[in-house]
């Protein structure tokens, strides 16, 4: 009987542990000008594209 309860537990902290590290990503929800700022660092977009898309996120608050 205590097998099963150490196997459950084990179990249990496994699925834990797998969604905290993978938990962030799927939980948390970046906001569109969290995403913008990301895109611009990595040079995704120029300058102007940034400046554009992010006068278009303003305008919508």
């Amino acid at each position: 009987m205590y097998t099963w309860i150490i196997v459950l537990g084990v179990i249990v902290f496994a699925v834990i542990l797998y969604a905290g590290k993978n938990g962030n990503k799927i939980l948390k929800r970046e906001r569109p000008l969290d995403i913008l700022n990301r895109r611009y660092a990595n040079g995704e977009i120029t300058k102007e594209e940034y400046e554009e898309r992010k006068q278009s996120i303003n305008s919508k608050k």
